[in-house]
């Protein structure tokens, strides 16, 4: 292997999915594999298989796609969570098994109850039968950068012996500091026997702010693996950032003087997707891929941008995929130009998808003067919500007078092309709008939380409403979008009463979201 390089290992699909409110439905994970395959990431943690039946099926799917990337199942140190995930893996030509057990004397002490010498002897045990099933396993010492180092150094040269081709040190709890972290790595690499025969692997939460810097000064020390996921998400403050830790390493090559596999011009596209499949949106400020990161407001950054880029910009937009000009379409664009549009900003979409947003976005240039990049997007990541229900939205009309009760009358069309009107009073619009979709659908919800958010500038944007709800003790999600507040918010209310309905019709009874009994904190 090249020393040169760093493998980049995304565990969206598994840490990510572990931060509250971002559980995604199959079809959603396997969007977001084939988007991280565009992407050429190097290994894909598809998820923990032994969490949950759901879990598994979702990483053998993934897995029986095939696509190209390592993918990877997490399990503890135990023979059953082992076989689940060779099992969930197996059939991808290119698998991983990634174990781990806690290291660090407040987890041995209050967690595990368990001695040093046990733990040792659990993880060689499980890492020998991991490599009975698989080439490639990974072994992750958790709480890692507050475990002893002389300790430390014990479990990953066992782990080595055992037959650990990846070693991961995990900063579980974001603790560490980069200087601290670096002399970690560094005294590994110094006290443990044939630690050059395997890669190392760095790990970084976000605890303090610090999880992209910490990634890079192991990486500084020797790591040539960093984990990591789109948008940073994750448990609590998140992990290290994708986007952040790959373009840090292409921007300051002299630096680093390393690369990644990683196509850059992919990243923006892959930052919208997960943020509108998870409903996690993307701080305007954040590194990157937020909408200030290539803006220039104050007057003296404006005048030094006109006369050369680079005065204030260490990175172009292109690098990572945002198109020089944002304002893109008009109301006489073609469908021809509108796929094209689509493709250049890194979506796919067969011609169902884009007959069903081209349709949306003759509406839309009806709707608003201008068409940008973001209304694209939004459209695009919007349409799979909307097709393949019984209900779809005909009407909405609204009656509202500050200090009055407000007025719904909602009309939607089921399969058999029958219109179904109601009206109803509430204190606000979007309640009055909530209620008439439920009374005419028969399925009931519970509203937990409504957020907005415009993809585009301008009094005309578009509002892109995320709801999440429950329904019968689960949790789902629903994304809808609209020059309407309202009517993005019905729309992604009604999303979520088709999805509800296609899976009862289906026989499917999904576990609540955002179980927190089997989380995999590492």
């Amino acid at each position: 292997m090249n020393s040169g390089h760093v493998k980049i290992f995304d565990t969206t699909l598994r840490d990510g999915e572990q931060a509250p409110g971002c559980s995604m439905t199959l079809g959603e994970k396997l969007k977001i594999s084939r988007a991280l395959t565009d992407l050429n990431v190097d290994i894909i943690e598809a998820g923990f298989p032994a969490a949950s039946p759901g879990d598994f099926n979702s990483v053998k799917e993934i897995a029986d796609q095939n696509l190209g990337p390592i993918i990877c199942g997490l399990a503890r140190c135990n023979e059953d969570d082992i076989n689940k995930a060779f099992n969930a893996v197996k059939s991808s030509e290119n698998h991983r098994i990634h174990v781990f057990v806690a290291t660090s004397s407040i987890h041995r002490e209050y967690k595990l109850k368990m001695a040093k010498e046990e733990i040792i002897k659990n993880a060689v045990s499980s890492i020998s039968l991991a490599k009975s099933l698989c080439d490639d396993i990974e072994f992750s010492p958790e709480d890692a950068s507050r475990t002893e180092l002389s300790y430390l150094a014990e479990v990953v040269s066992a782990a080595i012996e055992a037959g650990a081709t990846t070693v991961n040190i995990p900063d579980t709890v974001g603790y560490t500091v980069p200087d601290e972290f670096d002399r970690v790595f560094r005294y590994l690499k110094n006290n443990v026997k044939n630690i050059e025969k395997i890669t190392l692997s760095v790990h970084c939460h976000d605890d303090l702010g610090m999880a992209v810097a910490n990634s890079l000064a192991a990486v500084k020390a020797g790591a040539r693996q960093i984990e990591c996921t789109i948008n940073g998400i994750g448990e609590r403050a998140g992990n290290c950032s994708l986007e952040e830790i790959v373009m840090a390493i292409k921007t300051r090559k002299e630096h680093f003087n390393l690369d990644t596999n990683i196509k850059s011009e992919r990243l923006y596209p892959t930052s919208r997707m997960v943020a509108s499949v998870t409903g996690i949106q993307i701080p305007r400020n954040k590194a990157i891929v937020g909408e200030n990161a290539f803006a220039h407001e104050a007057g003296i950054h404006q005048h030094g941008m006109l006369q050369h880029s680079s005065t204030y910009e260490i990175m172009k937009p292109e690098d990572i995929g945002i198109s020089k000009s944002n304002l893109v379409l008009g109301k006489h664009s073609g469908r021809h130009a509108f796929r094209k549009r689509v493709e250049e900003l890194g979506f796919e979409a067969d011609d169902d998808k884009i007959n069903s947003a081209f349709i949306e976005f003759k509406n839309l240039a009806d709707a608003k003067k201008d068409i940008y990049d973001g209304d694209i997007e939004a459209l695009i990541m919007n349409i799979d919500t909307s097709i393949g229900g019984p209900w779809t939205l005909k009407s909405l009309e609204i009656n509202s007078l500050s200090g009055e009760p407000s007025n719904a009358k909602v009309s939607l069309i089921d399969e058999k092309g029958t219109v179904y009107s109601k009206s109803m009073s509430a204190s606000g619009p979007v309640e009055a709008a909530f209620s008439a979709i439920k009374k005419i659908t028969e399925v009931n919800l519970t509203l937990k939380k409504f957020d907005l958010h415009s993809p585009t500038i301008g009094s005309d944007a578009q509002g892109e409403v995320t709801v999440n709800v429950e329904h019968e003790g689960q949790s789902y999600r629903g994304s809808g979008t609209s020059v309407d507040i309202v009517e993005a918010g019905s729309r992604a209310y009604l999303g979520v009463i088709n999805r509800i309905i296609r899976r009862e019709k289906q026989g499917i009874k999904s576990a609540p979201q955002n179980n927190n009994i089997h989380r995999a904190p590492i």
